[in-house]
Formats: structure tokens, sequence, C-alpha cells
């Protein structure tokens, strides 16, 4: 019984051991498969894949069978036949647009173009979706690390506060210091607890990302982040750039808007052009008042028919000119769009280029000033417990190191953040 309860317990631990960790991979990877915004889009993949099929088999002729039963009845009839009779039709019929300028082929070519689109705007979802998940996953990085600060400061000012009691008690503090340094610590548990739950909402949103909101032990892994990361070499924008402008699905989507409006511009040509149809048919019938068989009347009564179709347009309202003139007009746009989402990745590059510049110079900036604010706070301490310096400089001197590490912190992440978007729209690769 004893083994038993032992095995137990150890499975037990193994278990909580063993609970998954989540990194930005897992993450990603997971939102790809699962994410309801991401299989919507893929549906519409499927759908535009279905009316490229359709388009396709429009090329082809079409073929189709009817027939046609009916009875009649001759009350007044004398001649000796039955007075109700029963009579059918069977027919087959073929038809084929041999040509119409090229509009059943354009519409294939359109069908492809919005295929391929559709694709791109799941590419595009997906690169949203990637993009969310990595400025949540280093928020909550950042968070996770700026908690831990605070919990530092926060036994730094508890052990501030149970010196401040001894002071107390051999009279060489009184007890409105204390109760400053009491403030403190308080203030410093408050931070935490606000910290927390500010911390938890952001693994919320991850979870919402990721459709996993009834995952109740959901947490990320939490890799080693040096400050050489945020001190590595930022690639040039103009360098981004180009890369971006060669696979960022966005690009290739208005580039394909432009060949679509060139071949909706065909296809309004061609509403001018003659169409050519070919048609042809097979028929028979029968009727029981014929003393034949209905073998013989299948045979007897079977006619071919086969004829060609010319149909050209003459006056049509102003019809195919005014699609002409709207074509060029949609042309116009497609080119003034591509214009915009160049535009718009450039201004994008830029923000995060400048971000990157901007936050690395800060973190340098605020690692000076971490190692100069401790280092005045060691000596503020020590004057202090000899009584050189006063409850007010002290807990100014530990707010001065608290900011400076939080902001050393933040810069920090704010870089790897900037710098792995940047390799993103490089590249098209995410990894911390």
């Amino acid at each position: 019984m004893k083994k038993l309860i032992f095995v137990m317990a150890l499975l037990c631990c193994l278990g909580i051991d063993a609970q998954k960790k989540w990194t930005l991979e897992d993450c990603i990877n997971h939102a790809m498969e699962n994410n309801m915004t991401l299989k919507m889009s893929k549906l519409k993949e499927q759908s535009s894949l279905e009316d490229v099929k359709q388009s396709k088999a429009a090329l082809l002729p079409t073929l189709s069978a009817s027939t046609n039963q009916g009875m009649g009845y001759s009350p007044f009839d004398n001649t000796g036949a039955d007075k109700t009779h029963y009579n059918g039709s069977y027919n087959v019929n073929a038809q084929w647009t041999v040509w119409n300028g090229g509009q059943n082929t354009n519409a294939l070519k359109l069908d492809k173009l919005a295929w391929q689109q559709a694709e791109l705007n799941t590419s595009e979802t997906a690169n949203s979706l990637q993009e969310a998940i990595t400025k949540l996953y280093v928020q909550i990085l950042y968070m996770t690390e700026a908690i831990e600060v605070k919990r530092q400061s926060l036994e730094t000012s508890k052990k501030n506060e149970e010196r401040g009691r001894q002071m107390v008690e051999v009279g060489k503090m009184s007890k409105a210091d204390l109760a400053q340094l009491t403030a403190q610590r308080a203030a410093g548990e408050y931070d935490i607890v606000e910290a927390e739950t500010q911390l938890a909402k952001q693994k919320q949103q991850l979870k919402i990302e990721l459709e996993l909101l009834n995952e109740k032990d959901f947490d990320i892994a939490v890799p080693t982040t040096t400050d050489q990361q945020a001190l590595a070499l930022i690639p040039s924008m103009t360098s981004v750039y180009e890369a971006a402008l060669a696979h960022r699905p966005e690009i290739k989507n208005a580039l394909l808007n432009i060949e679509s409006s060139n071949i909706q511009l065909n296809n309004a040509k061609a509403e001018k052009l003659p169409t050519i149809t070919m048609n042809g048919g097979v028929s028979t019938s029968t009727n029981t008042l014929s003393k034949q068989a209905w073998g013989s009347q299948m045979k007897n009564g079977l006619g071919l028919s086969a004829s060609v179709g010319v149909s050209i347009p003459l006056i049509d309202g102003r019809k195919a000119k005014t699609a002409i003139n709207k074509a060029r007009l949609a042309q116009e746009q497609a080119k003034i769009l591509l214009e915009e989402e160049e535009d718009d990745l450039y201004a994008a590059i830029e923000t995060l280029w400048l971000d990157a510049i901007t936050n690395q110079e800060k973190f340098r900036s605020a690692s000076a000033s971490v190692e100069s604010e401790q280092e005045s706070y060691n000596l503020l301490q020590e004057q202090f417990n000899l009584g050189l310096k006063n409850i007010v400089e002290l807990l100014s001197g530990k707010d001065k190191l608290l900011t400076a590490q939080q902001n050393k912190l933040q810069s920090k992440y704010q870089t790897i953040l900037s710098q792995q978007l940047l390799k993103f729209y490089q590249n098209g690769l995410i990894k911390i």
C-alpha cells in the first residue's frame, strides 16, 4: 500500500513538472492550425479553387438530356383508335461556345488570379497573427522580468523597514520615518499585485489569439534573453524594405490586382466582338396511336441536328464602352493601391527600424544608469545606517534605482521586439 501511494505521489509530481510551457514557436504553430480567422480564410481559398475548376469546365461543350411524357384523350374519335393515347419525346443536346473574344479563357485567368489572391489573403492574415502573438509574447516576457525586479526591490524595502524598527528601538530613528519605510514596503507589494494582474490579462489575450480559452494552466516558457541580444546589429532599413517587397503577400496581392485589371479590360473589349457557338442534338419520339412497335418508333423517329451560330453586337446601349471605361479606371485604381501598399510597407518598416535604433540607444543609456544608481543606492544605505543620510534621501535613491531598472528592461524588450519584427519583414521568420 505504501508503495502504491509513493508511486501515485511520484506520478502527480511528474505531472506537475511536465506542465506544458509554451514557447513562441509553439504559440505560432498552434495558432496557424487553430485560429478561427485563419480557418475562415483557408475556407475562402477552397471556395476560390472551386471557381477555377468551374471556369475550366466552362471551356468544354455542355451536354444535356431531356424527355417529355404526355397523355392525350380524344372523346369523340370514331376511327376505332384508342381514345386515350400516350406519347413521349427524347432529346440529347450539346452546346459549345467556340469563340467569344476570349471572354471564357479570360474568366479562367481571373478565377486563377482570385485563387492566388485568396491564398495571399490567408498569408496576410497569418502574418498579422504572428506579429500579434509575438508582441504579446514579448510583453509577457518583459512583465515577467519586471515583476521579478519589483520583488527584489520589495525585499530591499522589507530589509529597510526591519532596519528602521531596530533603529527606532535604539532611538536613532523616529516613528514617522519608520512609517515612511513601511509605506514604501506596502507600495511595493501593491505594485507587484498590480503588475501580476496586468500579466494575467496579457496571458489571457494570448490565449484568445491561440483559441485556448479553456486552458486553465496556460503559461509560457521564458527563454534566456541577454543584453547582447538587445545590442545585436540592426539591419539597414533599405535592405529590409527591398527584401520585404519581394515576398510580402500584400505587395504580391496588389500586383495581382493590376494583372486582374488588365484581363478585365480585355474582357470589356471582347464585348464588341462576335460570338460563335455550335449546337448539336439527337431526338426521337413515340406515340401509342402508332401501330409500330416502341423500338421501331424510336428508330424511325430518330433525328440529328447541327448548327453554327454567330452573334454580332451592333447596338448594345453603350454597354461595351461603359465596361471598357470602367476597366481602365480599375487599372488606375489598382496602380494606386500598389503605391499605397508600398508606402504602408515602407512606413511600417521605418517605424520598426526607428524604434529599434531608439530603444537600443535607450538600453545602453539605461544600463549605465542602473549601474550608477545601484552604486549610489548602496552608498546611501551605508550612510543611512551610519546616520549620515536621512530617510527622504534613502527613499528617493531607491525609487531612482527602481525606475532605472524598469527603463532598462523596457528598452531591452522593445529593442528585441523591433529587431525580431524587422527580421520577420526581411525573411518571414520570427524566433526569440
